[in-house]
């Protein structure tokens, strides 16, 4: 077995690297997100196994590794950058003092309107935004309450009248 792992750990490596690789310069270039961001992420999840296996068969050398300037600049070079790249989402010191994925900002902007507020932005009239969300089960919609509360008061999480909300404004 261990025959095995060292036979096939460092080829593995080699092609779940270039895959990652490949898919990642795609996914910086916002070329294909939607065939490249699964792939990417789960691909890179299993490159951990035959990573492992690698350093474990290589222990001694690469233990040697660490007796060595270059290993702790560029650990520290690694950490820096890293750093460097979350510091701002970690703090909120991001564009408008907000951190994180500009949709789930958007999304607490959707819901925070009503219907009457919403209507206009996907081309319908209030009446048929309530009509909509009653259809799709947010029994509580009315025209004086915001999204949010309509979905909590129905019952629903809001990402689902996300969804309806998205199929309302869908072209005609």
């Amino acid at each position: 077995m261990s025959q095995l792992f060292s036979r096939y750990a460092t080829p593995f490596i080699t092609g779940l690297f270039l895959v990652s690789l490949i898919s990642g310069i795609f996914l910086f270039f916002h070329v294909g997100n939607a065939a490249f961001h699964g792939m990417h992420e789960w691909l890179s999840m299993v490159l951990i196994l035959p990573f492992v296996l690698h350093i474990w068969r290589n222990w001694r050398p690469f233990c040697n590794y660490f007796k060595r300037l270059p290993m702790a600049a560029a650990l520290a070079v690694s950490i820096v950058a890293a750093v460097a790249f979350a510091w701002p989402s970690l703090t909120g010191t991001t564009t408008g003092g907000r951190g994180g994925n500009p949709a789930f900002a958007m999304a607490g902007i959707v819901t925070a309107a009503t219907p009457a507020q919403l209507a206009p932005i996907i081309d319908k009239t209030e009446d048929e935004v309530i009509t909509g969300l009653k259809a799709a089960g947010f029994t509580a919609a009315a025209s004086d309450k915001k999204l949010a509360e309509i979905a909590a008061d129905s019952g629903k999480p809001s990402n689902d009248l996300m969804s309806v909300i998205a199929g309302m404004g869908k072209t005609r």
